[in-house]
C-alpha cells in the first residue's frame, strides 16, 4: 500500500486523497497538512499512554491466572477472590452517588424510548437502510415475517395474497387498539377515519354499526397529511401513521380502507466501524470514512439491482405534517445516527510513524469520524443529524473507569484540534468487559459530562467473562450460560447503575441483540422483556426487526418503567463475580455436539470475514437456522473451545476433527455462492480454515480473547494474495 508523507506521518494515498479532496471542505481546516500535524501531536501525547492501558490488562490478567493457578484443585473461596480483586486494583472503591451532567443531548437519546439498530458503515446499502429505518411499514413487516402464521391459506407466495393481507389487517388493528384506544368500539369496527379540516382539526372514526368514536386519550392525535388520507398519532413518545387509500391493492380489502400502518422505529441507528466490519488498511478504513461523511452531508447513495430492477438508494426526507391547530411542522424522515470506534487494543496501517510503526486505530477513529461530523455540526449537507451539534461516538471494548477517562481525553484533544465546540463529541460505553461491569458506576464518573448511552453487550461480555476465568476451570455449556448467575446479574446491574447515575431522560440505556433475523415471531414475543427491564433502546438486527419491536415501546412506557425501578438495586457485586464453572461431568455426545456447534459456527463466520471482508451478516448455524454473527459472536466461540481444550473437556484431535467435518457443512451452505472457495478437502490452502484453526488452538494467549488481531492478519493475506 503506497503511503503519503505529512510531517512526521506516512497517510495512506486513499485516504489522503479522501481527506483532501473531500472531507476537509468547508469544515473550517485550512489545509489537508495542518490536519495531519494535529492527528501527530494527539498521537504523540497519546500513543504511550494507550500503549501503557493496554500493559495494565495484561498484567491484571496474568494476576487473575495466577490467583486460580495457586488455588487449582481447592475449594473456590468467593469472597478471597473478591477482597483479591480489590487488592490488585481490578475492582475501584465506589466514590459518592452523583448524576451525569451531559448537555446537548438530542431527544432520540434523551427522552424518545425506541429500537436501535446497528450495522456496518462499509457496506452503504445497510447504511442506508437503517439511516431510512426510522418509518416503516407495519403491514409490510408483519406480512414478510413469521410473526404471521401461513397456515389456512395464508401464505406469502409472489403476489399479494388477500387472506394474509386479512391476517395483518387484523393483528394491526389489535395493535392500534393498544397503542392508540378508541373510547368506544375497536379499530377492526372502523369503517371509517375522519378528520375535520375546518378549524381546528378533529379525529373521530365512524364504527360499522353508525356510531361515532374518538380516541380515549384526544391529545394522542398528533396532525395530518395529504388532506387527510395520512393521519399521524402519537403514544409513549412514539409516532404512528395511519395511510388511507380505498383504491389500492392493499386497501380495498380494509373496511376503511386503510392500506398501511406506519411505524416511527429505528429511532437511533449506531453506524459501525468495528465488529460488524472487516476493515483492515488504508483503503478499508477510506471507505468507511467516506460513507460516514456521505450519511453526515446526506448525500451517500447506492445502486443496485432487486427483484431485476436497478434501485437507487438515498437518505429519506422529512416528513410534513399539519398539526391539529393547523400549523405545518416536519419530522425526521431519518434515524440519529451515531457511530460507533474501534477499541483502544488495533493499530492500523492506515497511518504510520516514520519509522513504519502503526498508529492506534482508535485514535485515528476518534479524529477522522470527528472532522466528518463538522459536516453536520455546520450544516454544509442536505440534512441535519444532530439538532445540537453533537456528535456519538460509541466506544467499545474499554476496561474500567482509567480507560473511560483516556476517551474522554481523547476526544477532549480531538475537539481542540478541530475548533470543535467543549463537549460536542459525546461518549457511549459499551458495558461488554468484565472489569467495566464491575467498575461500571465510575466508568460513568469519568464521563460523566460527556456520557450519553451505556449498553449491555452480552455477547462481547461473555467471551470476557471467558478468558478472564480461563484458569479457573471449565466453562459450563454455551447454552447454559444464559442462565447463569452473572448473566441476570450483568444485566440488571446495567440498568441499576444507568438509573442510580441519573441517566433518565438524559441518555440511553441499552439492551443487545436479537440474533435471529428470521424468527421475528420470537422476537415479538420474547423482546418486550428489554422496556421492561428499564432499556430505552435495544438492538435489532434489520429495519423489519425495528418496526416489529416498536410496538414493544408503545406497550411499555420505559420512562415510567424506569421510575419503579430507580432506587431498588437488583443485583449485587458478588452476583457478578460468580465464576460460570461447569460442575460435575459431560457425556461424551454433550461435548462432541458443542464441539460441532462452536466448530461450525466459527468456520461459517470466518470464511466470510477473511475471504471476502464481510464483517457481519447472517450465517447459517448447524441446523441451518440463519443466525447474525460477528465478531462478538466468534469471540464466545472460540473462547469456549479454548477454554474447554485447555482443560481436557476436549482434545485437540477432536476439535481438529470437528473443524475438517464441518468444513464441508459451511462449504455446502454455501454452495449458492459463485465467489466462494472451499475450505474442505485442502485444509492446508484454505487461510479461512487456518485462521478458525488458530482462533481456537491460539485462544487462550490472544489479548482478552480477541480475534481482531488474527482476523486482521489472515484477511490482509487473502488481499495482498489477490
Amino acid at each position: 500500500m503506497s503511503h503519503i508523507a505529512v510531517g512526521g506521518l506516512k497517510v495512506a494515498k486513499a485516504l489522503h486523497e479522501l481527506v483532501e479532496s473531500k472531507v476537509i471542505i468547508g469544515t473550517g481546516i485550512s489545509s489537508c497538512t495542518d490536519f495531519w500535524k494535529e492527528l501527530e501531536s494527539i498521537l504523540i501525547d497519546l500513543m504511550p499512554r494507550n500503549q501503557e492501558l493496554l500493559e495494565k490488562r495484561k498484567n491484571l490478567q496474568k494476576s487473575i491466572d495466577e490467583w486460580h493457578l495457586a488455588r487449582k484443585g481447592q475449594d473456590y473461596d468467593a469472597a478471597e477472590y473478591k477482597k483479591f480483586l480489590y487488592n490488585i486494583g481490578y475492582i475501584l472503591p465506589e466514590g459518592e452517588p452523583f448524576s451525569i451532567e451531559t448537555e446537548g443531548v438530542d431527544p432520540e437519546l434523551a427522552t424518545i424510548a425506541g429500537p436501535q439498530l446497528v450495522v456496518p458503515v462499509t457496506n452503504a446499502r445497510y447504511a442506508l437502510n437503517a439511516a431510512n429505518a426510522r418509518w416503516g411499514s407495519l403491514y409490510d413487516a408483519l406480512y414478510g415475517t413469521d410473526v404471521i402464521s401461513e397456515d389456512g391459506g395464508a401464505e406469502k407466495g409472489e403476489s399479494y395474497n388477500p387472506v394474509r393481507g386479512r391476517r395483518v389487517m387484523e393483528y394491526a388493528s389489535v395493535f392500534l387498539d393498544s397503542a392508540i384506544a378508541l373510547a368506544g368500539g375497536k379499530h377492526a369496527d372502523v369503517v371509517e377515519y375522519r378528520v375535520a379540516l375546518k378549524g381546528k382539526a378533529e379525529f373521530s372514526v365512524l364504527l360499522k354499526d353508525g356510531s361515532e368514536s374518538f380516541l380515549a386519550d384526544s391529545s394522542q392525535f398528533a396532525g395530518y397529511a395529504d388532506n387527510g388520507s395520512t393521519l399521524l398519532f402519537r403514544n409513549n413518545g412514539l409516532h404512528i401513521e395511519i395511510n388511507i387509500d380505498a383504491q389500492s391493492v392493499v386497501g380495498r380489502d380494509h373496511p376503511a380502507g386503510v392500506k398501511d400502518v406506519v411505524l416511527e422505529a429505528a429511532v437511533t441507528t449506531i453506524q459501525d466501524c468495528e465488529d460488524s466490519v472487516a476493515a483492515v488498511d488504508g483503503s478499508d478504513k477510506a471507505l468507511a470514512y467516506s460513507n460516514w461523511l456521505g450519511l453526515m452531508r446526506g448525500d451517500l447513495e447506492t445502486t443496485f439491482v432487486k427483484n431485476g430492477k436497478e434501485v437507487t438508494r438515498r437518505m429519506a426526507a422529512d416528513r410534513e405534517y399539519t398539526g391539529p391547530d393547523g400549523v405545518p411542522f416536519s419530522l425526521s424522515g431519518r434515524s440519529m445516527l451515531l457511530i460507533r470506534n474501534v477499541g483502544m487494543l488495533m493499530t492500523t496501517d492506515a497511518v504510520l510513524l516514520t519509522d513504519g510503526t502503526e498508529i492506534p486505530e482508535g485514535i485515528l477513529d476518534a479524529m477522522m469520524t470527528g472532522l466528518i461530523a463538522l459536516h453536520d455540526i455546520k450544516k454544509l449537507g442536505c440534512f441535519q443529524n444532530s439538532k445540537t451539534g453533537s456528535v456519538y461516538i460509541v466506544k467499545p471494548k474499554q476496561h474500567g473507569p482509567e480507560e473511560v477517562a483516556f476517551t474522554c481525553e481523547l476526544f477532549e484533544r480531538v475537539e481542540k484540534a478541530l475548533g470543535m465546540a467543549a463537549g460536542s463529541m459525546k461518549i457511549g460505553v459499551m458495558d461488554e468487559e468484565r472489569r467495566t461491569t464491575v467498575n461500571l458506576k465510575e466508568c460513568i464518573r469519568a464521563a460523566k459530562d460527556r456520557i450519553i448511552f451505556i449498553n449491555t453487550g452480552f455477547l462481547d461480555r461473555t467471551g470476557d467473562e471467558i478468558h478472564t476465568s480461563m484458569e479457573a476451570g471449565p466453562m459450563v455449556c454455551k447454552a447454559d450460560m444464559k442462565n447463569a448467575r452473572w448473566m441476570s446479574g450483568y444485566e440488571d446491574w446495567n440498568v441499576d447503575a444507568g438509573l442510580a447515575c441519573g441517566f433518565s431522560g438524559k441518555a440511553q440505556i441499552g439492551k443487545g441483540m436479537w440474533a435471529m433475523p428470521d424468527r421475528m415471531r420470537e422476537m415479538v414475543e420474547n423482546k418486550q422483556g428489554h422496556p421492561l427491564a428499564g432499556a430505552n433502546c435495544a438492538w435489532v438486527p434489520s429495519p423489519t426487526a425495528a418496526v416489529l419491536h416498536a410496538m414493544h415501546y408503545h406497550a411499555v412506557d420505559v420512562f415510567k418503567q424506569q421510575g419503579r425501578l430507580s432506587g431498588s438495586p437488583r443485583a449485587t457485586l458478588d452476583d457478578l463475580l460468580a465464576i460460570p464453572l461447569l460442575e460435575g461431568t459431560l457425556s461424551p455426545e454433550v461435548v462432541q455436539r458443542e464441539v460441532d456447534n462452536n466448530c461450525q459456527g466459527i468456520l461459517g463466520y470466518v470464511v466470510r470475514w477473511v475471504e471476502h471482508g464481510i464483517g457481519c451478516s447472517k450465517v447459517l448455524d448447524i441446523n441451518d437456522v440463519g443466525l447474525m454473527e460477528d465478531r462478538a459472536t466468534l469471540r464466545i466461540s472460540s473462547q469456549y473451545l479454548a477454554n474447554w481444550l485447555h482443560h481436557g473437556i476436549c482434545t485437540e484431535a477432536q476439535v481438529m476433527r470437528g473443524l475438517q467435518q464441518m468444513s464441508a457443512v459451511v462449504d455446502r451452505q454455501n454452495s449458492g455462492d459463485p465467489h466462494y472457495r472451499n475450505m474442505s478437502p485442502e485444509y492446508d490452502k484454505s487461510i479461512a480454515f487456518q485462521a478458525a484453526c488458530e482462533l481456537i488452538f491460539s485462544g487462550r494467549k490472544q489479548p482478552c480473547g480477541y480475534t481482531e488481531p488474527i482476523l486482521h492478519a489472515k484477511r490482509r493475506e487473502v488481499k495482498s494474495a489477490k
